[in-house]
């Protein structure tokens, strides 16, 4: 299946829109900043904000090879569907696992947020993990120009998370961030619009859920699926005990007879669970510690180190990160959208951020 097959079965979306707006608009477009993430995909349009926000989770059609579902609707259906159906998550640890399902998410994606027709093509720009190799950049800025994009550009996603975060970037001091996505964590230190340090863990938010996942499995002989791991994190996953132990019920398949059961967790299993996911990103920040320089280090101690993405908001991870690391933590506002928002300011002021974009 070439670039030119790959076509969506979705109904134009259609506003009320005045006439010299949609005149205007044949002739201008608004540039555009993705957080391509593998859990999740936002969008934002240059002088509108955050307009789109989905799960990286696509539909497919064995038959026909079209989508017939992506977003919020694709991942209700899955694991839920007949033979015929395929759901897929075409992002794997921060980058294209599947080009073409990639391809077909981002060309869906872009028609919902683009309005009618321009004669001038969005320019955008991406987040990408620091770790990224030469030809995983590739992909993404081929799937970027598949969907109709006239030029594509790439900003680390530390890089990125820390312009969200509000953090001077653009002066002599250091900014310490960490970034905890749903594929890959990310610890960078930046000053001067330049990342002096940067390290990318594929330990994140996914393999938080695969460890739930494996510890229930082990205890309780019950398998259970992906997202219902990802809802016990949200409900019971914590760094540190908090109080009252906290129970809730979870839904699988018996192992042992292959029938369906709900067992009982409670919050201490998901927490032994997590430990170490959580200890390899403790990890990641000492280690980015040990390389930073003297200078840097003094603003670091002073200013602290901010922490965003997703896994931000796993409860008692900052105090559990202050306490292994003797320096204060804060979580970022509004941690979620932290890459896009932050991607968004470069799409904005590109001339005075185009330094802030590796490629």
């Amino acid at each position: 299946m070439n670039a030119a097959e790959l076509t969506l079965p979705f109904q134009e979306l259609h506003e009320t829109v005045p006439w010299y707006e949609r005149f205007s608009s044949f002739f201008s477009s608004s540039d555009l900043a993705m957080d391509l993430g593998t859990a999740n995909t936002l969008i934002y349009a240059k002088n509108r904000g955050i307009i789109l926000n989905e799960p990286s989770v696509v539909a497919i059609d064995e038959e026909t090879g079209k989508a017939v579902a992506v977003g919020h609707t694709a991942k209700e259906m899955y694991g839920k569907t007949s033979r015929a159906i395929r759901c897929v998550r075409p992002m794997k640890d921060g980058v294209i696992a599947d080009f073409e399902m990639t391809t077909l998410m981002i060309q869906y994606m872009l028609k919902q947020v683009c309005r009618g027709w321009s004669l001038r093509k969005p320019k955008i720009v991406i987040g990408v993990p620091c770790g990224i190799t030469q030809v995983e950049k590739r992909a993404v800025i081929d799937a970027a120009l598949c969907s109709g994009i006239s030029a594509v550009m790439l900003a680390e996603e530390s890089m990125a998370a820390a312009i969200g975060a509000g953090l001077p970037v653009d002066r002599p001091v250091g900014n310490m961030i960490l970034d905890i996505g749903g594929g890959t964590s990310e610890v960078a230190v930046i000053a001067m619009n330049g990342t002096v340090y940067s390290q990318s863990i594929r330990v994140a938010g996914d393999e938080m859920d695969e460890a739930i996942q494996r510890r229930i499995k082990k205890e309780t002989g019950v398998q259970i699926g992906i997202f219902e791991a990802e809802r016990v994190k949200l409900i019971l996953g914590s760094a540190l005990p908090f109080g009252k132990t906290r129970s809730i019920t979870v839904f699988g398949r018996d192992l042992a007879t292959g029938f369906p059961k709900q067992v009982e967790i409670d919050d201490e299993l998901v927490r032994d669970a997590l430990h170490d996911p959580i200890q390899a990103i403790v990890s990641s920040v000492m280690a980015a510690l040990e390389q930073t320089s003297p200078e840097l280090a003094q603003d670091i101690l002073a200013r602290g180190i901010h922490v965003a993405g997703g896994g931000a908001l796993l409860r008692g991870l900052t105090e559990r990160l202050g306490r292994e690391t003797g320096i204060k933590f804060f979580r970022a506002a509004d941690p979620l959208s932290c890459v896009v928002r932050g991607v968004g300011k470069i799409i904005d002021n590109l001339a005075e951020l185009k330094t802030c974009c590796i490629a």
